[in-house]
């Protein structure tokens, strides 16, 4: 079947230790310290055959996301900038949605000709962080497009556990299609769903909420902020057609953080003004700017209010940890979607219409166009670049 493959040259940075798991297995732990040199190839690769468990998803649309950007792009020395654990060469594409074409012998609920959307991260459910409610934390755990075949390819191959139907969403729309490119929405929705809902356990009606960064993880918070009843929902993006899209998506304003600079302000003073002094009960770094936002972010915490820390770096940021003290406010790291009921609640709001998502795509390519849509996902403008399959 016809795929991307990503490839790169194995060349740890010298100040970078490589465990021996990550010998033995080929997968770097952070892959920003290791992969150098990457390159996106069309490739030829075999058809794949269901497991006992697993089913045959052919893939009908696939979002570009920031993290397969992020292994495009490369810092001076050649380096991809995505930090999380990468094994290649692999086929990336982690956001799709498709039709069911094969089943193995112990599929139970699926069928062939299902809609589904699948997670991307595979747990293995069985580990004691499986088991004790923290499945993206699983120490087995494989990235579907980043250490496990993804979905920039014709068909793949996924356990029927990670696999959830589409059927509400196809019946409110009456659009098999339309009901996929939504469905291809449902892992980075899912994203921040669990790290507003799950890690950081929720916020209430009438909080303020900020969002830094309006990429599609952003966006995703911009929509769930707003169907979970906040009073207001503030964006900060440097780039005004995302900020526009923000606003589309449920924000009540967004600004450029630069624009603000030139005018005297800044989104900690932003914020203020906007909340009448209280600041924001939740705050969702999205940016993967923490250098440049948690500075706005400390100064913007309402008392006991909550930061999520969605955004991926390799870099370090200090963080003035009196703050916290001060304000009873807190910080939380998310990962990933699996468990906490991410995917199915995000189903369940996109087919009784509580979320409107449609308009973070903003554009949509063939997938035979794949590198253009890589290409161009570097302009940090669009909401989502969709690929279609034939």
């Amino acid at each position: 079947m016809k795929a991307i493959q990503l490839e790169a040259d194995w060349d740890p940075k010298p100040r970078y230790r490589v465990t021996d798991a990550e010998r033995a297995s080929g997968k770097a732990t952070m892959a920003s310290e290791v992969w150098r040199h990457p390159r996106f190839v069309e490739a030829n690769v075999p058809d794949p055959a269901p497991g006992p468990h697993e089913v045959v998803v052919q893939v009908r649309a696939c979002g570009v996301c920031g993290s397969d950007t992020h292994c495009y792009e490369t810092d001076a020395d050649g380096y991809i900038l995505f930090s999380g654990p990468v094994r290649l060469p692999v086929v990336p594409g982690h956001e799709y949605a498709g039709e069911v074409v094969a089943v193995g012998s112990h599929v139970r609920h699926l069928r062939v000709g299902d809609l589904v959307a699948a997670e991307g991260m595979l747990n293995c459910g069985v580990c004691e962080a499986c088991r004790t409610f923290h499945p993206n934390q699983c120490p087995h755990l494989e990235m579907v497009g980043f250490s496990a075949p993804g979905a920039y390819a014709e068909y793949i191959a996924v356990e029927e556990r990670f696999c959830w139907k589409l059927d509400a969403i196809a019946d409110r729309l009456g659009s098999a299609t339309a009901a996929l490119e939504l469905g291809a929405l449902i892992e980075p929705i899912s994203c921040p769903y669990n790290g507003m809902f799950v890690s950081a356990g929720g916020m209430r009606p009438g909080d303020h909420v900020a969002v830094f960064g309006c990429g599609p993880i952003g966006l995703g918070a911009v929509a769930l902020a707003r169907a979970a009843g906040a009073a207001t929902v503030i964006a900060f993006d440097v780039s005004a057609e995302r900020n526009a899209l923000a606003v589309a998506l449920g924000a009540d304003e967004a600004h450029d953080p630069r624009a603000l600079a030139a005018a005297g302000t800044s989104p900690a003073a932003e914020i203020r003004r906007i909340t009448r002094g209280w600041g924001c009960d939740m705050l969702v770094e999205a940016a993967g700017a923490a250098l440049r936002t948690m500075p706005e972010i400390e100064r913007s915490f309402a008392p006991g209010g909550k930061m999520v820390y969605l955004g991926r770096t390799g870099e370090r940021a200090p963080v003035m940890l009196d703050v916290l003290v001060t304000g009873a406010s807190s910080i939380h790291g998310a990962r990933g979607h699996n468990g906490g009921g991410c995917f199915p609640q995000v189903i369940r709001l996109l087919a009784h219409d509580r979320i409107h998502v449609a308009p973070m795509i903003t554009s949509r390519r063939p997938f035979a166009e794949f590198m253009q849509a890589l290409q161009q996902s570097c302009e940090r403008t669009d909401g989502k670049i969709m690929i279609q399959y034939p």
